[in-house]
């Protein structure tokens, strides 16, 4: 998966078709078309080279 950062905006590029299925799952979970949309929350900690992954909470 690409991520590019620019300013406030972070772009995730899918870079195989699994990648592509979970970004689309991710969409649909953040993104509610009849409701508010919820929020990505880190938690914890991600350094480089330490840390395997960075995780995030989904948030009302």
């Amino acid at each position: 998966m690409k991520i590019a950062i620019n300013l406030n905006l972070v772009e995730f590029t899918p870079e195989n078709e699994q990648e592509e299925k979970d970004l689309d799952e991710v969409w649909k979970v953040v993104v509610d078309c009849v409701r508010a949309n919820q929020k990505l929350v880190p938690v914890g900690e991600y350094v480089p080279g330490k840390s395997e992954f960075a995780r995030f909470a989904i948030e009302d």
